[in-house]
């Protein structure tokens, strides 16, 4: 394994990243190919003898047991020490709302229940799962702020956010002496890389490490187009974000398993390997034991500029998808999200 900084923060992550959405009781959560605590526990062990020492949850996986199941498993197989967790909160609630919590009682809360479910005293990476358009952002950053002063989390990051909001989240952080973002977690991957339009160019000028999920696109950058699985006959959601642009894709799918014959690697190695020369360490789920193995063996596979050309050469621009497309405020008169008291920004 290979490991790296993650962005302007001091801790040393695998350059693969374990995502943990795969774990969890099917029973009252949100999808039903989940697989339970004995199996985790398997692949979770089995990541860490490989070398993997990052992991990504969040609260809102599986009614939080996710995090559960993360952090008794680290707890009997790891030192606190040389694993980095990172956890992830929703943003406020309609009820929340009406029941005037503020977006710092709000991040004060979901800290302290993913503290719980984890069984730590902190987790290294507090992340921003997606944009709440009904809170100030500077309400946001404060929550955090005083999460990390309070020593429940050492970073924080950010998920599914345009560059712009990015951008101007961290200006209004320095402007306010207030913690900055050090990574964020989109949705990119061979088949989808609109992150390349802005985001990529913020990160890299900025120094802010990329994260990304669906690295394998759900399971559809790793097998033959046509073939199946569990899991993708049961994700409606992965079905929402690729089947529009199938045809299209299936020719980049093609040229994957194209290489993966000439090199005699899996095509998970070969896809994981081009989107680890654009990021610094991919979240790629694992419901099996091949599916953390592959993605470990793909650290260790160079391609040529040739190959990435090849692989590149296909794709056109995809509409926005998952939960990007949904990312806008409900009315376009949405100055209070940047507003610090009386001063906007």
């Amino acid at each position: 394994m290979k490991y790296t900084k993650l962005g302007n923060s001091d801790l040393e992550v695998s350059r693969i990243c374990m995502g943990c959405m795969g774990f969890g009781d099917p029973k009252g959560g949100q999808h039903s190919w989940t697989v339970d605590e004995k199996a985790s526990r398997d692949i979770i062990r089995r990541g860490l003898d490989l070398g993997v020492n990052f992991f990504d949850t969040a609260i809102a996986y599986q009614s939080g047991t996710s995090e559960q199941y993360l952090g008794r498993a680290l707890h009997d197989f790891a030192k606190r020490d040389e694993v980095v967790v990172a956890t992830k909160f929703l943003p406020r609630t309609p009820a929340d709302i009406e029941a005037g919590i503020s977006g710092q009682q709000h991040i004060e809360r979901m800290i302290n229940k993913s503290l719980e479910n984890l069984g730590m005293d902190y987790v290294d990476l507090y992340i921003y799962h997606m944009w709440d358009w009904n809170t100030p952002i500077y309400d946001i950053l404060d929550g955090l702020d005083r999460v990390v002063k309070a020593g429940k989390a050492r970073y924080i990051g950010i998920s599914n956010c345009y560059a712009w909001q990015l951008a101007k989240a961290n200006a209004l952080a320095e402007k306010e002496g207030l913690t900055k973002f050090v990574s964020v977690q989109g949705h990119y991957n061979l088949i989808f890389r609109e992150e390349e339009r802005e985001m990529a160019m913020l990160c890299s000028e900025d120094n802010i490490a990329m994260t990304p999920y669906s690295a394998l696109a759900s399971g559809r950058l790793s097998r033959l187009p046509g073939e199946t699985s569990k899991r993708a006959e049961e994700d409606t959601y992965a079905k929402f974000k690729y089947d529009a642009t199938k045809q299209q894709d299936d020719i980049i799918i093609m040229r994957v398993h194209e290489l993966s014959q000439k090199y005699g690697v899996s095509m998970t190695e070969i896809s994981l390997a081009w989107l680890l020369t654009k990021v610094t360490a991919p979240v790629v789920g694992a419901t099996k034991l091949h599916h953390i193995e592959g993605a470990v063996k793909a650290a260790e596979l160079s391609l040529s500029q040739d190959d990435i050309s090849f692989l590149e050469e296909p794709y056109v621009p995809h509409p926005l998808a998952g939960v990007m497309a949904q990312n806008k405020p409900a009315d376009k008169n949405n100055d209070h999200v940047w507003s610090t008291g009386d001063q906007k920004i």
